[in-house]
């Protein structure tokens, strides 16, 4: 069988059991939900995102049974990443199978913001058309939900002469920018939160001109900005670095700056960087990886819910933090293999407990508390206070919505201590946050009883086809306007 999708012609084995589906395109997708009955239909990535717009949605899950193979979308990180630099870059420049997501497309808006051109209408291919790093900003750019765009852009944005004023929606204007702030400042840029407090609205502009700084960085974005932004100083720029959180992230940008051929230097520990001035970005042609962030909430179905998955994309050897999780999930007892572009899974008769370091993997909080919860015995997850400041306070969430359904958690300062064992349906909040609502989806795939999750449509922002994919492998989970299970 064949399906056309705009020029895209994908080929799918329709009686094979095991076929893919192809996230961003056209693809087959078995419904094992409503009547009982399977159903074939079509969906591509625009019904996807049309879904989740402008209303207010529920999951409601059942206890499920899952196996097969899905492929997983591409990685916001690299995304973004190549979005940024792109503006910044000379000439053209192309991002191939990129994440289309509410976040990564805020990302595009806002790097025509800084002037950019960018042609996102071909599937599969985003075109961007760089500024030489002459920036020609708008007034004001809006960077949504994405605290990724924030701290990138606004250090993209310093570099330029005119000021730019950028903002967000609620939860991104809670973030803390200071700490970048007053780093840029010390580099020659004006920068300064309109309200005074650190925050967006955030206004940004006027060069940098190098010199000397030290920055904490309990986010590693922070870090990454500077990075990215310093080649484009008209002096050298160095930088000390105290606190880091979250390296694997930097290794991520360093890797892009590489291949860029941007130079600087750094201490083994990444304690300090020396960055020469007067460099330029070049256009570049790159492939984004697939998503470690994303495919947790699956390594994790895979785990609590007794199947086995196979999910295409991912490449063990890529830079992203998140690749560790596999090998939790390895240690909590699930046996993994690694194919040729692709990584199985399949979970055990019980998960094991045990204690796990998120310090470089801050974003598998909430999967790696179900999993806990569900798993025999003690799991401690530590050293990852970041988790506080990530679009909720992720500790004190995932310890508050576990418990509803019947766990033992204690909040730690940094992590959660919880005591393994089942878990029951509950009506749930997700919080506005798409990977708590994510989390607690696959929860209760794994509870007895129905559970609802609110703000389903948060999972936009960046994984509009969670639902979708997770169907496919049989989960039993429905999107609902505001359903009360009570």
């Amino acid at each position: 069988m064949q399906i056309q999708n705009d020029a895209t012609t994908i080929a799918i084995g329709a009686d094979s059991p095991r076929f893919d589906v192809v996230y961003g395109r056209a693809v087959r997708i078995v419904d094992r939900i409503g009547s009982g009955r399977n159903q074939s239909n079509y969906c591509n990535s625009k019904n996807i995102n049309l879904q989740f717009k402008g209303a207010e949605m529920d999951f409601v899950v059942q206890k499920s049974r899952i196996g097969g193979r899905v492929r997983m979308p591409g990685s916001k990180s690299h995304t973004i990443r190549g979005l940024i630099m792109g503006a910044l870059a000379g000439g053209e420049s192309r991002l191939r199978e990129p994440l289309d997501s509410r976040d990564t497309r805020s990302c595009l808006r806002f790097v025509e913001a800084l002037g950019a051109g960018v042609d996102a209408s071909a599937p599969g291919v985003w075109v961007i058309e760089g500024t030489a790093g002459r920036l020609r900003p708008a007034k004001a750019a809006d960077v949504g939900n994405s605290g990724t765009t924030l701290f990138l852009g606004m250090a993209a944005a310093a570099t330029g002469r005119e000021l730019l004023e950028i903002t967000g929606d609620e939860q991104t204007r809670r973030r803390d920018a200071g700490p970048l702030l007053d780093a840029l400042s010390a580099l020659g840029a004006t920068a300064y939160s309109r309200g005074g407090d650190g925050s967006a609205p955030l206004v940004v502009g006027g060069g940098l001109q190098g010199g000397a700084v030290a920055i904490e960085c309990p986010t590693s974005q922070y870090l990454s900005a500077l990075l990215i932004a310093c080649p484009l100083a008209r002096s050298t720029s160095h930088i000390r670095v105290p606190l880091l959180y979250e390296k694997p992230y930097v290794e991520m940008t360093l890797r892009w700056l590489s291949d860029l051929g941007i130079e600087l230097e750094h201490e083994a520990g990444y304690g300090s960087f020396t960055v020469p001035g007067r460099q330029h970005y070049a256009g570049f042609d790159i492939c984004v990886p697939a998503d470690f962030s994303s495919a947790t909430f699956f390594l994790l179905a895979a785990a609590v819910c007794g199947g086995e998955v196979v999910l295409g994309g991912l490449d063990i050897s890529d830079s992203q933090g998140d690749r560790e999780v596999v090998w939790m999930f390895q240690r909590m007892g699930c046996e993994i293999e690694l194919l040729p572009d692709a990584i199985a899974i399949k979970g055990p008769e019980a998960l094991r407990g045990g204690e796990f370091d998120l310090n470089a993997t801050p974003d598998a909080l909430p999967a790696m508390a179900v999993a806990g919860a569900l798993a025999e015995g003690r799991t401690r997850l530590v050293n990852v206070p970041q988790a506080r400041i990530k679009e909720t306070d992720r500790i004190r969430v995932m310890a508050q919505e576990l418990g509803r359904m019947g766990a033992r958690v204690e909040e730690l300062d940094d992590g959660l201590v919880i005591e393994g064992g089942s878990l029951h349906g509950a009506n749930l909040s997700g919080h506005g946050d798409h990977r708590i609502v994510m989390a607690l989806s696959v929860a209760g795939m794994a509870a007895c009883g129905p559970t609802r999750i609110d703000a389903a449509e948060a999972v936009a922002v960046t994984f509009p086809g969670f639902q979708e994919l997770m169907r496919h492998l049989g989960a039993d989970i429905v999107l609902h306007g505001g359903v009360d299970l009570t």
